[in-house]
Parts: C-alpha cells; structure tokens; sequence
C-alpha cells in the first residue's frame, strides 16, 4: 500500500522521513514487525508501544506511526508520522490495507453485559441450517462453518482492528458470507472496531461490568452505543432492558431499521406462553407477521431473550421461519453456559461462566427453584482495587448470600490484586444475609474439592465465574485449572463416578 495516498486522507505530521514508500504489512507488535513494514506504536493499560520503536526498526520496520512525542532520534531512512491517536489510525490503515473486507461480508456485531456467546451460538446454529457459509468470533474462539480455528492473536473478546481486518479478508478469500462476532465496550472504546461495516447490530442488556475502565453505567452504556453508528442495514435492541429502551429511541433518528424485541414491554417481536424447566424453556414467537413454538434447550430466562435476540436478527434477515426455529433447537449445550456436568437422581454439579452481579442473579434464580436440597456455590469475582470493583465484590456476595445455602467463596483471576481483600469484600456482601452460611477458601482448586464433599444426594453444586476457560491468572502466570477434572475427581473419591 502507498504511504501518501492513505496518509491524504488523515490529519498527520511528519516527524522526519520521506512518505513516498510501500508499506508490505501493518503490526502494533514491535515482534511481529516484517521488512518494510508499519509499527504503529499503541499505548496499552499496561505498557506502551512507543517504548518498543528500536526493537520494530530492528525487524524491518520503515514506517513508525506515533502519537507521543519522541525523545530519542532514529534512523534517518526510517519515516516517522505523528497523528493525533495511533489506535484509530491502526483501525483506518488497516481497512484501507486489508481492502475494506467487511462490505464483502454480512457482518453482525452483537453487544450487551451477558449473552453475547449464546445469541452468536444459537444464530451460527440458524446459519449452518441454512446453508449459509459463516464465521463466529468471540468469547470462545473462532469459528468457520462449526469448526474451529486457531485465532490467537488475542485474548479478548474482541481482537484488534488490523487482526479484524486481516481475518475478514481470509474469509472473503475463503467465500464466507456471514460474520456474527461480538463487541465487547473496551474494542468499541478503544476503536478496535472502527471502519468495520456491520450489517447488523444487535443489543442484549446492560448491567454493572467493566466500570474499572468505564466508571459509570452511563458512560458504559455510550460505549456500547458506539456499535450502533457503524450499523447500515439493521438494529435489534432488546427493550425490556430500560438501557435499550433508551438505545432504540436514539436509533430511530439514524435511518438504519430498529426491531424491538421482548418478553414484558410491547415489542415487535416479543415471546409469550412462556414454561421453564431445568432443561430448557418453551415459548411462542409473535412476529409482525406469524407465530411459532420454539424449544430452547438452555434454561432460564436469559436464554428466552438470546434466542429471541437471535430469531430476530434471522427474521429481519429474511430467514425462513421453520429454518430459525430448527436452528434454535439444535442447539443442545454451549461450552461453559449452563453446563450439567454431573448429575445422578437430584444431585447436580453445574459449570457456568457467570462473572458479573446480574449473571449471578439469573442463574442461580433459574436453578433454584429444582434444587430439592440445598443450593451450594463456589465462586470468585475479579475486578481490580477500584470503587468500582469493591462494589462489585460486595454486590455479587449479596446475590450469593441471597440465593445460596452455602457459598464457598474463592478466587477468580486476581491477577496482582491483594487476593484477603478481594475476599473479605465478597464476604462483606455476604454477610449482608445474617442466615448465610459461607466459607472463605483461597485455592479455587480446593474450593471446589470441599463444595463436591460437602454434596449430598438432593444437593445442587453451582461453580460461577470460569465456565468454559482452562486457566487462572495469579499474579503474571497463566495457570492450568480444568474445573470439570476437579468435579470428577472429587466425585470418583466419593464413589459417585
């Protein structure tokens, strides 16, 4: 790509250099920097690029795009460019790179504090019934047709733009039409999905998460507003979330279709008769222009709104109907969601990845009224030294001391935080239940092997926070942790497996 035909586009300064050059690649990781390639230097939470320029000249680089003023000299042949933020300059270097690949695609992003994975699941699902090529990204990975792919790029939900980028156009080579990828607040705060084309756009719900970063739940909620100026074609906004009743009115003005869905409010297209069990719930779908029976196979009512959620976004699409409705049903579990991983008469152990105060809340109210003994939880919550994360832990120990026989507090991934404050905090919460009984136990291992002893027949043992990760971050290591090894461990020590 030519350095001056997409530099007279931007608003920038040339620090030193000439831009009459080819650019071969684009990396914000000075290790991954090729011959004649871009570095543009990002300022992480943590670290910052522009303390790696040396180490990307050293790999090739002859570009340097920065947004911090220099203190050291470089190189005379290597041109470096100064523009007001590197982050969004990376997202427009790279659609321009990567030839804008998402007009190419029918690209629906979907945003909100829970759901995001089970509506890309249930609409990957109506894909593939339909014979549609597509493409999932998110909390779970990458997936191409129902098979999975390495994408390690990142660990977020949502990777960087010019990775965005990049995989958008090996799907364009690969003749894959559809794209359902979730949106996570910090990519839409941090520009990483600036320039993306979204057909759709989708919003789930709104509730405390990430207020680390954000602060306050308004300032949360315009992040996730920033989805809906990128969509072209179609909006879904769930409006029984006051957040999203709010959403769909500002979306009214922007020319782009808005379909409301709920289950309280009266919405375009809402579900009634609703049963629920253990196993799943069934309602009907009131559509402006039919109605059907639906069977989801996920319990709860959360799974009632993402499988709305997503037979909305294939309606507005042009899905047929029975094609939606047998999508839906097809899917029978979903990697960490509400995962019975043992169960034997009455007794149950659940895997799921609830990590916030309202994803607490609606799972342990969607199991317990099937619990015939007691309801025992083990559960950790991370969020760093903030007001914010403070509230959080104390928040989610209220849930927990509300709905659970017996908590079993321990850790999540407490990173280099203060592991007995983060503790006392969830017991502070906790303790706001005089009734409670609790039980404080560092090792997550360990809290699990003493919630399985403690099991009895009619018992049903609830593990949040993790679901369907391998891993816990302790300090700066990464540590090996399965979570369903440790049940069946444990279940094989009491003669139960």
């Amino acid at each position: 790509m030519e350095l001056a035909r997409f530099l007279d586009n931007n608003h920038y300064e040339v620090i030193q250099g000439s831009i009459n050059k080819y650019i071969t690649s684009i990396s914000y990781n000075s290790n991954t920097v090729t011959k004649g390639g871009a570095f543009v230097a990002i300022k992480g939470f943590s670290d910052d690029g522009h303390n790696y320029i040396y180490n990307a000249i050293k790999n090739g680089a002859t570009v340097i795009f920065i947004q911090n003023p220099l203190s050291d000299s470089y190189p005379e042949d290597v041109t470096i460019v100064q523009v007001d933020n590197t982050r969004i300059l990376l997202a427009r270097l790279s659609k321009q790179f990567y030839k804008n690949p998402s007009n190419r695609l029918k690209v629906v992003g979907i945003t909100g504090t829970n759901g995001k994975t089970s509506i890309s699941k249930f609409l990957n699902s109506i894909h593939m019934e339909a014979n549609n090529s597509v493409a999932t990204l998110g909390t779970n990975g990458l997936f191409i047709n129902n098979r999975q792919h390495p994408f390690s790029s990142s660990t977020a939900t949502t990777p960087e733009s010019t990775d965005l980028q990049n995989l958008f156009q090996k799907l364009v080579c690969k003749n894959i039409h559809n794209v359902v990828m979730e949106v996570s607040s910090h990519s839409l705060e941090l520009h990483r999905v600036t320039g993306i084309d979204f057909h759709t756009g989708i919003f789930v719900n709104l509730t405390p998460d990430h207020l680390e970063l954000h602060k306050t739940l308004d300032n949360y909620f315009y992040a996730k507003s920033k989805l809906f100026d990128l969509t072209t074609k179609n909006n879904i906004i769930n409006i029984d979330d006051p957040y999203g009743e709010k959403l769909a009115e500002m979306c009214k003005v922007k020319g782009v279709n808005v379909t409301t869905v709920g289950i309280h409010s009266k919405a375009d297209i809402r579900a009634k008769n609703i049963k629920y069990s253990l196993y799943g719930s069934t309602y009907t779908i009131q559509t402006p222009t039919y109605e059907l029976d639906i069977k989801v196979q996920l319990p709860g009512e959360i799974y009632v709104y993402n499988s709305l959620l997503a037979f909305a976004c294939a309606y507005v699409n042009n899905i047929p109907k029975q094609t939606i409705k047998i999508g839906i049903e097809k899917v029978e579990k979903i990697s960490g969601r509400f995962n019975i991983i043992y169960e034997e008469g009455d007794f149950r152990v659940i895997i799921d990845f609830a990590h916030t105060e309202d994803g607490l809340k609606n799972l342990l109210k969607t199991v317990k009224p099937f619990v015939k003994g007691r309801l025992i939880l083990v559960f950790g919550v991370y969020a760093d030294m903030s007001q914010q994360g403070r509230e959080k832990r104390i928040n989610m120990g209220k849930v927990a001391g509300q709905y659970a026989d017996l908590s079993v507090i321990t850790l999540d991934n407490p990173k280099h935080f203060d592991q007995n404050i983060i503790i006392n905090q969830i017991v502070e919460g906790i303790k706001s239940n005089k009734e409670v009984l609790y039980k404080t136990i560092l090792d997550r291992k360990k809290a699990i092997q003493y919630a399985i002893s403690q099991g009895s027949e009619q018992d049903i043992i609830v593990i949040a926070g993790k679901g369907h990760e391998r891993y816990q971050i302790i300090n700066d290591k990464q540590i090996y942790l399965n979570e369903e090894e440790i049940v069946f461990n444990e279940l094989r020590k009491k003669q139960l497996i």
